[in-house]
Protein backbone atom coordinates (compact mmCIF):
# COMPACT_ATOMS: atom_id res chain seq x y z
CA UNK A 1 0.00 0.00 0.00
CA UNK A 2 1.08 3.38 -0.99
CA UNK A 3 1.39 6.09 1.85
CA UNK A 4 -1.60 8.26 0.43
CA UNK A 5 -4.83 7.18 1.70
CA UNK A 6 -7.39 7.18 -1.08
CA UNK A 7 -10.82 8.57 -0.33
CA UNK A 8 -12.29 5.32 0.61
CA UNK A 9 -9.57 4.85 3.33
CA UNK A 10 -9.66 8.95 4.40
CA UNK A 11 -13.60 8.22 4.20
CA UNK A 12 -13.93 5.64 6.71
CA UNK A 13 -11.03 6.39 9.00
CA UNK A 14 -12.17 9.48 9.33
CA UNK A 15 -16.27 7.76 10.68
CA UNK A 16 -14.20 5.08 12.65
CA UNK A 17 -12.75 8.14 14.75
CA UNK A 18 -16.25 9.59 15.11
CA UNK A 19 -17.36 5.88 16.10
CA UNK A 20 -19.94 6.35 13.26
CA UNK A 21 -21.21 3.68 10.91
CA UNK A 22 -20.64 4.21 7.47
CA UNK A 23 -23.83 4.34 5.11
CA UNK A 24 -23.31 2.67 1.86
CA UNK A 25 -26.43 2.93 -0.60
CA UNK A 26 -25.88 0.87 -4.06
CA UNK A 27 -27.63 1.93 -7.56
CA UNK A 28 -27.54 0.61 -10.72
CA UNK A 29 -26.41 3.46 -12.96
CA UNK A 30 -29.14 4.88 -15.65
CA UNK A 31 -31.99 3.21 -13.40
CA UNK A 32 -34.57 3.76 -13.74
CA UNK A 33 -33.51 6.57 -16.52
CA UNK A 34 -30.60 6.74 -18.62
CA UNK A 35 -29.64 10.42 -16.94
CA UNK A 36 -31.16 10.58 -13.72
CA UNK A 37 -27.61 8.71 -11.63
CA UNK A 38 -25.44 11.69 -11.19
CA UNK A 39 -28.75 13.37 -9.48
CA UNK A 40 -29.60 10.70 -7.78
CA UNK A 41 -26.17 10.94 -6.23
CA UNK A 42 -26.35 14.10 -5.19
CA UNK A 43 -29.32 13.39 -3.50
CA UNK A 44 -27.89 10.17 -1.41
CA UNK A 45 -24.89 11.93 -0.04
CA UNK A 46 -27.36 14.64 1.38
CA UNK A 47 -29.38 12.49 3.29
CA UNK A 48 -26.26 11.12 4.67
CA UNK A 49 -24.77 8.47 2.45
CA UNK A 50 -20.67 8.03 3.05
CA UNK A 51 -19.74 5.94 -0.24
CA UNK A 52 -21.88 5.15 -3.09
CA UNK A 53 -21.57 1.84 -5.29
CA UNK A 54 -22.58 2.27 -8.58
CA UNK A 55 -23.86 -0.89 -10.50
CA UNK A 56 -22.57 -1.56 -13.87
CA UNK A 57 -25.43 -2.79 -15.59
CA UNK A 58 -24.34 -6.63 -17.25
CA UNK A 59 -26.08 -9.12 -19.57
CA UNK A 60 -25.54 -12.02 -17.08
CA UNK A 61 -25.21 -11.13 -13.20
CA UNK A 62 -24.90 -14.49 -11.79
CA UNK A 63 -24.51 -13.24 -8.06
CA UNK A 64 -27.62 -10.62 -8.43
CA UNK A 65 -31.21 -10.85 -7.01
CA UNK A 66 -34.15 -10.39 -9.51
CA UNK A 67 -34.72 -6.94 -8.18
CA UNK A 68 -31.01 -6.10 -9.52
CA UNK A 69 -30.97 -8.20 -12.64
CA UNK A 70 -34.12 -6.43 -13.79
CA UNK A 71 -32.85 -2.49 -12.90
CA UNK A 72 -29.69 -3.94 -15.16
CA UNK A 73 -31.73 -5.09 -17.82
CA UNK A 74 -33.52 -2.12 -18.12
CA UNK A 75 -30.31 0.66 -17.55
CA UNK A 76 -29.00 -1.97 -20.75
CA UNK A 77 -32.38 -1.51 -22.95
CA UNK A 78 -31.54 2.56 -22.00
CA UNK A 79 -28.14 2.07 -23.94
CA UNK A 80 -25.96 2.28 -20.69
CA UNK A 81 -22.64 0.82 -20.48
CA UNK A 82 -19.41 1.45 -19.13
CA UNK A 83 -18.03 4.50 -20.81
CA UNK A 84 -21.25 6.49 -19.83
CA UNK A 85 -20.59 4.84 -16.30
CA UNK A 86 -17.45 6.68 -16.08
CA UNK A 87 -19.01 9.56 -17.81
CA UNK A 88 -21.74 9.82 -15.14
CA UNK A 89 -18.90 9.55 -12.66
CA UNK A 90 -17.28 12.34 -14.40
CA UNK A 91 -20.48 14.41 -14.02
CA UNK A 92 -20.88 13.62 -10.42
CA UNK A 93 -17.81 14.87 -9.64
CA UNK A 94 -18.11 18.08 -11.11
CA UNK A 95 -19.79 18.78 -7.64
CA UNK A 96 -18.52 16.46 -5.35
CA UNK A 97 -14.80 15.60 -5.22
CA UNK A 98 -14.92 13.63 -1.62
CA UNK A 99 -17.77 11.06 -2.03
CA UNK A 100 -16.21 8.27 -2.69
CA UNK A 101 -17.28 5.99 -5.50
CA UNK A 102 -17.18 2.19 -6.29
CA UNK A 103 -18.00 0.65 -8.80
CA UNK A 104 -19.65 -2.62 -8.84
CA UNK A 105 -19.93 -5.60 -12.01
CA UNK A 106 -18.49 -8.04 -13.41
CA UNK A 107 -15.44 -8.41 -15.14
CA UNK A 108 -16.70 -9.11 -18.96
CA UNK A 109 -17.70 -5.36 -19.44
CA UNK A 110 -14.41 -4.65 -18.06
CA UNK A 111 -12.58 -6.68 -20.07
CA UNK A 112 -14.66 -5.65 -23.30
CA UNK A 113 -13.69 -1.98 -22.24
CA UNK A 114 -9.96 -3.28 -22.80
CA UNK A 115 -10.48 -4.93 -25.86
CA UNK A 116 -11.99 -1.42 -27.39
CA UNK A 117 -9.66 1.10 -26.00
CA UNK A 118 -6.50 -0.82 -25.24
CA UNK A 119 -4.64 -2.36 -22.12
CA UNK A 120 -4.49 -0.73 -19.44
CA UNK A 121 -7.00 1.74 -20.01
CA UNK A 122 -10.00 1.06 -17.79
CA UNK A 123 -8.00 1.62 -14.97
CA UNK A 124 -6.42 4.94 -16.41
CA UNK A 125 -10.16 6.19 -17.62
CA UNK A 126 -11.68 5.16 -14.30
CA UNK A 127 -9.31 6.97 -12.19
CA UNK A 128 -9.29 10.20 -14.39
CA UNK A 129 -13.52 9.90 -14.07
CA UNK A 130 -12.73 10.06 -10.31
CA UNK A 131 -13.49 6.35 -9.53
CA UNK A 132 -12.27 5.20 -5.75
CA UNK A 133 -12.99 1.44 -5.74
CA UNK A 134 -13.86 -1.97 -7.62
CA UNK A 135 -15.91 -4.55 -6.73
CA UNK A 136 -15.72 -7.42 -9.38
CA UNK A 137 -17.81 -10.18 -8.41
CA UNK A 138 -16.32 -12.98 -10.34
CA UNK A 139 -12.51 -12.14 -10.20
CA UNK A 140 -11.14 -14.57 -7.74
CA UNK A 141 -8.59 -13.08 -4.88
CA UNK A 142 -6.15 -15.70 -6.07
CA UNK A 143 -5.87 -13.94 -9.90
CA UNK A 144 -5.97 -10.61 -8.75
CA UNK A 145 -2.68 -9.27 -7.83
CA UNK A 146 -1.81 -7.20 -10.36
CA UNK A 147 -5.08 -5.91 -11.01
CA UNK A 148 -4.87 -4.39 -7.42
CA UNK A 149 -1.65 -2.90 -7.51
CA UNK A 150 -2.68 -1.57 -10.49
CA UNK A 151 -5.79 0.32 -8.72
CA UNK A 152 -3.87 1.24 -5.66
CA UNK A 153 -0.93 3.06 -8.12
CA UNK A 154 -4.04 5.40 -9.38
CA UNK A 155 -5.16 5.92 -5.63
CA UNK A 156 -8.24 3.33 -5.85
CA UNK A 157 -8.97 0.04 -3.97
CA UNK A 158 -9.99 -3.12 -4.70
CA UNK A 159 -13.01 -4.78 -2.69
CA UNK A 160 -14.30 -7.89 -2.48
CA UNK A 161 -17.42 -10.52 -1.04
CA UNK A 162 -16.99 -12.20 1.62
CA UNK A 163 -20.09 -14.87 2.02
CA UNK A 164 -21.66 -16.67 5.29
CA UNK A 165 -19.81 -19.52 3.08
CA UNK A 166 -16.15 -18.10 2.53
CA UNK A 167 -13.34 -20.16 4.28
CA UNK A 168 -10.65 -18.98 6.30
CA UNK A 169 -8.44 -19.45 3.36
CA UNK A 170 -10.87 -17.39 1.23
CA UNK A 171 -10.66 -14.96 4.33
CA UNK A 172 -6.52 -15.09 4.32
CA UNK A 173 -6.56 -15.10 0.01
CA UNK A 174 -8.86 -11.60 -0.07
CA UNK A 175 -6.98 -9.97 2.98
CA UNK A 176 -3.95 -10.26 1.07
CA UNK A 177 -5.06 -8.10 -2.04
CA UNK A 178 -8.05 -5.92 -0.60
CA UNK A 179 -8.11 -2.60 0.52
CA UNK A 180 -10.72 0.08 0.91
CA UNK A 181 -13.39 -2.25 2.86
CA UNK A 182 -14.30 -5.85 2.46
CA UNK A 183 -18.25 -6.34 1.69
CA UNK A 184 -19.59 -9.12 3.57
CA UNK A 185 -22.63 -10.90 2.25
CA UNK A 186 -24.55 -11.53 5.18
CA UNK A 187 -26.96 -14.56 3.30
CA UNK A 188 -26.49 -17.18 1.57
CA UNK A 189 -27.68 -17.14 -2.35
CA UNK A 190 -28.26 -13.99 -4.20
CA UNK A 191 -29.00 -10.29 -3.79
CA UNK A 192 -32.06 -9.04 -2.06
CA UNK A 193 -33.20 -12.16 -0.40
CA UNK A 194 -34.88 -12.89 2.46
CA UNK A 195 -34.93 -11.62 6.28
CA UNK A 196 -31.17 -10.83 7.59
CA UNK A 197 -30.51 -13.49 10.41
CA UNK A 198 -28.65 -10.54 12.79
CA UNK A 199 -27.23 -13.03 15.56
CA UNK A 200 -25.52 -14.81 12.36
CA UNK A 201 -24.08 -11.92 11.03
CA UNK A 202 -22.75 -10.91 14.35
CA UNK A 203 -21.41 -14.26 15.22
CA UNK A 204 -18.97 -14.06 11.95
CA UNK A 205 -17.75 -10.42 11.75
CA UNK A 206 -15.25 -11.44 14.53
CA UNK A 207 -14.10 -14.48 12.01
CA UNK A 208 -13.75 -11.88 9.06
CA UNK A 209 -11.79 -9.70 11.89
CA UNK A 210 -9.12 -12.57 12.37
CA UNK A 211 -8.17 -11.90 9.07
CA UNK A 212 -8.76 -8.81 7.66
CA UNK A 213 -7.42 -5.60 9.13
CA UNK A 214 -9.59 -3.06 6.76
CA UNK A 215 -13.14 -2.10 7.80
CA UNK A 216 -16.34 -4.67 7.13
CA UNK A 217 -19.66 -3.40 5.36
CA UNK A 218 -22.44 -5.53 5.88
CA UNK A 219 -25.34 -5.65 3.26
CA UNK A 220 -27.57 -7.85 1.03
CA UNK A 221 -31.27 -7.91 3.30
CA UNK A 222 -30.92 -4.91 4.71
CA UNK A 223 -34.36 -3.14 4.25
CA UNK A 224 -35.08 -0.63 6.57
CA UNK A 225 -33.63 1.59 9.63
CA UNK A 226 -34.34 -1.17 12.45
CA UNK A 227 -32.14 -3.72 10.78
CA UNK A 228 -29.86 -1.28 9.52
CA UNK A 229 -29.04 -0.17 13.45
CA UNK A 230 -28.39 -3.60 14.59
CA UNK A 231 -25.84 -4.49 11.79
CA UNK A 232 -24.64 -0.83 12.37
CA UNK A 233 -23.64 -2.24 16.11
CA UNK A 234 -21.29 -4.70 14.98
CA UNK A 235 -20.10 -3.95 10.80
CA UNK A 236 -17.79 -0.85 9.86
CA UNK A 237 -20.54 0.40 7.21
CA UNK A 238 -23.90 -0.75 6.20
CA UNK A 239 -24.94 -1.24 2.57
CA UNK A 240 -28.38 -0.47 0.95
CA UNK A 241 -29.07 -2.00 -2.88
CA UNK A 242 -32.02 -3.81 -3.66
CA UNK A 243 -34.38 -1.76 -1.68
CA UNK A 244 -33.53 1.46 -3.05
CA UNK A 245 -33.87 0.29 -6.59
CA UNK A 246 -37.53 -0.96 -5.79
CA UNK A 247 -38.76 2.56 -4.48
CA UNK A 248 -37.14 4.19 -7.61
CA UNK A 249 -38.35 1.92 -10.15
CA UNK A 250 -41.90 3.93 -10.50
CA UNK A 251 -40.65 7.23 -9.05
CA UNK A 252 -41.51 9.73 -11.95
CA UNK A 253 -37.56 11.18 -13.39
CA UNK A 254 -38.20 14.50 -10.87
CA UNK A 255 -38.60 11.94 -8.28
CA UNK A 256 -36.39 9.73 -7.89
CA UNK A 257 -33.81 11.39 -5.73
CA UNK A 258 -35.70 12.79 -3.18
CA UNK A 259 -37.63 9.14 -3.38
CA UNK A 260 -33.79 7.70 -2.15
CA UNK A 261 -32.85 10.66 -0.46
CA UNK A 262 -36.36 10.15 2.19
CA UNK A 263 -35.47 6.50 2.53
CA UNK A 264 -31.76 6.99 3.17
CA UNK A 265 -32.24 10.11 5.65
CA UNK A 266 -34.18 7.67 7.74
CA UNK A 267 -31.47 5.16 7.97
CA UNK A 268 -29.11 7.74 8.51
CA UNK A 269 -30.62 8.97 11.70
CA UNK A 270 -31.28 5.30 12.74
CA UNK A 271 -27.46 4.64 12.15
CA UNK A 272 -26.22 7.79 14.42
CA UNK A 273 -29.04 6.92 17.01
Amino acid sequence: MNGNMTRIQTTLSKLKAQNKTALIPYVMAGFPYADVTPELMHGMVSAGADVIELGVPFSDPSADGPVIQKAGEKALALGIGLAKVLDMVTDFRTQDNTTPVVLMGYANPVERYEIKNGAGSFIKHASEAGVDGMLIVDYPPEECEAFAASLRAHSMDLIFLLAPTSTDERMAQVARVASGYVYYVSLKGVTGAGNLDTGAVEAMLPRIRQHVSIPVGVGFGIRDAATAKVVGQVADAVVIGSKIIQLIENAPRGKVAGVAHDFLAEIRVALDS
